[in-house]
């Protein structure tokens, strides 16, 4: 073994290596054909390794997920700025947004991770929980607007799931279901720049 290599980075690394294997896996295979015995095969650990870190392949469908999700942000979201206008802080979080929904590899799973709930509503109830763990961006910001005074709403989670609507109607459901291509910059601007405004005609104090 490496001396410089320390234990910590050797788990980091098979964490890694089970991840892209489970990717390749599920994108090859969906979700149903896919088994923990496989995704270890093809990284080249053994099954307890694959164990230790992901409890059910439930858990590690939804950590992939999830590591999609921060990739595509590139660091923490921007938090709610009280001294700040509505409008550009919204914009921001929207184009962080839609920047995920343009990437292939995350449709892609979307994809399996559909058509996987769709054969069992127990499964996807549970996949959906798993994602929630962490309160979404959009929910975070429009919860803190609307302590602040700013936004006029009792049911943040509500209205930030409208504003989700409005982009994934355009940005989501079209590539995932019926394969259309992703949105270019200028209709990225467009979806976003129209959801804020729909958004806080309905909702800014």
């Amino acid at each position: 073994m490496d001396p410089n290599v320390t234990p910590q980075r050797l788990t980091d690394r098979k964490r890694h290596a089970v991840i892209g294997a489970a990717i390749e896996e599920f994108l090859a295979a969906g979700f149903d054909a896919t088994s923990m015995d496989r995704i270890a095969a093809r990284a080249g650990v053994s099954k307890r390794t694959v164990y230790n870190h992901f409890p059910s392949k439930e858990a590690l469908f939804a950590a992939i997920l999830r590591q999609l999700w921060d990739a595509s942000h590139m660091g923490e979201a921007p938090a709610y700025r009280a001294d700040q206008p509505l409008r550009p802080q919204l914009l921001e979080l929207l184009s962080r947004k839609l920047r995920l929904m343009n990437d292939d590899a995350f449709l892609s799973l979307a994809r399996v991770a559909i058509a996987a709930g769709i054969h069992s509503p127990e499964r996807a109830r549970d996949m959906v929980a798993r994602l929630g763990e962490r309160e979404e961006d959009l929910t975070v910001w429009v919860r803190a607007a609307a302590a602040d005074g700013r936004l006029a709403t009792t049911d943040p989670v509500f209205a930030a799931q409208q504003l989700h609507g409005l982009v994934k109607a355009f940005a989501f459901w079209p590539q995932v279901t019926m394969g259309q291509p992703a949105l270019s910059a200028d209709e990225q601007k467009q979806v976003a720049d129209s959801a804020a405004d729909m958004f806080l005609a309905r909702y800014a104090g």
